[in-house]
């Protein structure tokens, strides 16, 4: 397994930051935002000073009941190619549903749902990985994600479904320890269970992200800071191995470089307490495996991150590397393996999902997706208040996308924005991607006389049609500036 160490997401907000924090190991990127011919200058940099760049596909959907896209598959390792990346990670989530096997249209999701942890789900989920082990250039592993909403009838916990997961397909693991805390306050499930049933050696390297609880629900926000009880179950994980590496994720509301630095020390300061606990153990019983380590809390934690906040001295990080290193040798007595050490032998194949099964899982997650973005009656056995959360938030989510996309679009329409996103996805599924989606959007407010002033209508005008016109608007700086003195002087500003 490749040891990376203390690493980070990167985002184009925080590029200056994340060069020059100290101790950065390793850089993830979402998949979907990197073209492999145009790679940004700031990931460009890093990569030429040693920094391992792993990227993070969102879209591949392999918990889906449809087989993965050929085309996705191909982008992806294309991105693994173009970064020299040592492997690739992807959801255990379906994204997208309809299509041929239910005789409907295709609609997406904007955002990763939970599969059920049923027999035909793993039978498909596990078919799926396979072909996209098959179509990737190296290794992949696979996130377990948070959810707002349980499954009726399910037949295995998530450490029953992962272990087997990984024992049909050799698939490593992305462990995500916010989506463990996320899913032990939504759903009642237990950390340390699903840490104690799952295969923690198929451990490629562990998230750890900020959340917050609104009325009993818990979201996994990446927007706020990482919380105590998300800390304390990676020291849970920890202390029954020592991960390979350990990545911070923050997507929205990115806080200052001081703040990030204090995050990344709390990590370190939990991934240290877990290798020295381990080594501790293993000195008591003279090197053989220490199986009955307790757990370590993450209470150092806050004052690392303090330290790392106000610039008074404290102790020097830890690389995760150098930990894992020593943990190895505590837990197993002889000398971790190496950076380069071939993955286990891939297990035999398996028959082929019959079309039934996936025709069955199609059913249910479009009967699902369809009532959390189209407005059909929920499906039975679902929690109905669950299912409104779940809605909203994929809403908003939804919104926020097509904001970063389209970002002219809440310019124009100001606090209004989102109110008047909201009452046109309702009922709306999104089923041609963000760009197409934020046009819909224009189409629906201008065919409908708004929005209500007239210089902003004008401006929505022109913007939808410099984009969707029946003939493209010439696009060059000074047709451009040319369109926007019209503008204004017809009183658009």
């Amino acid at each position: 397994m490749v040891r990376l160490g203390t690493g980070i997401g990167w985002r184009p907000e925080i590029a200056d930051d994340i060069a020059r924090l100290p101790g950065i190991d390793w850089v993830e990127v979402v998949a979907e935002n990197i073209c492999p011919d145009h790679v940004p200058d700031a990931l460009r940099l890093l990569r030429e000073r040693g920094t391992t760049v792993v990227p993070h596909g969102v879209s591949l959907g392999l918990g889906g009941a449809e087989r993965p896209e050929p085309g996705r598959l191909r982008a992806l390792a294309e991105r693994a190619e173009a970064l020299g990346s040592p492997l690739v990670t992807e959801h255990i989530a379906f994204v997208r549903a309809g299509g041929p096997l239910t005789a409907s249209p295709s609609i997406e999701a904007g955002h990763l749902l939970p599969v059920p942890r049923t027999r035909d789900a793993l039978d498909v989920l596990c078919e799926n990985v396979r072909i996209a082990q098959d179509a990737l250039p190296v290794p992949l592993a696979v996130e377990n994600i948070a959810a707002l909403i349980s499954w009726p009838g399910e037949e295995m916990t998530e450490g029953q479904f992962l272990a087997e997961l990984v024992e049909r397909t050799g698939v490593r693991l992305l462990i995500d320890v916010a989506n463990l805390h996320t899913n032990h306050v939504n759903r009642g499930e237990d950390p340390a269970k699903a840490l104690d049933e799952l295969p923690t050696s198929a451990i490629a390297y562990v998230h750890v992200a900020g959340g917050v609880e609104k009325d009993g629900v818990w979201h996994d926000s990446h927007a706020h800071p990482v919380t105590q009880p998300v800390l304390d179950v990676l020291a849970e994980l920890c202390a029954r191995t020592a991960p390979p590496g350990v990545l911070l994720e923050r997507d929205e509301d990115f806080p200052a470089a001081g703040e990030l630095a204090g995050e990344l020390a709390a990590i370190r300061a939990v991934t240290a307490a877990g290798a020295a606990g381990a080594a501790e153990a293993g000195m008591a019983t003279a090197g053989t495996a220490a199986g009955s380590a307790k757990p370590v809390t993450a209470a150092g934690a806050a004052e690392a991150a303090t330290a790392a906040r106000t610039g008074d001295e404290a102790p020097a990080p830890v690389r995760a590397s150098a930990a894992a290193d020593e943990a190895d040798e505590a837990r197993t007595g002889a000398d971790a393996p190496a950076a380069d050490a071939p993955a286990p032998e891939a297990p035999l194949p398996e028959v082929p999902v019959p079309d039934a099964v996936r025709e069955r899982l199609a059913l249910a997650q479009t009967a699902l997706l369809s009532a959390l973005v189209g407005g059909t009656p929920p499906p039975e056995g679902f929690d109905r208040r669950r299912l409104r959360v779940q809605s909203a938030a994929l809403t908003a989510k939804r919104a926020s996308v097509i904001a970063k996309v389209a970002p002219e679009l809440p310019e124009i329409l100001g606090t209004g924005y989102r109110p008047a996103f909201a009452r046109y996805a309702e009922g709306r599924p999104m089923t041609g991607g963000y760009r197409r989606d934020a046009l819909s959007f224009a189409e629906h407010l201008l065919a409908d006389g708004r929005p209500d002033g007239s210089a902003a209508r004008r401006r929505l005008t022109l913007w939808w049609q410099e984009r969707s016109g029946p003939a493209p608007l010439p696009s060059h700086p000074a047709a451009r500036f040319a369109r926007r003195v019209r503008l204004a002087l017809s009183g658009g500003r």
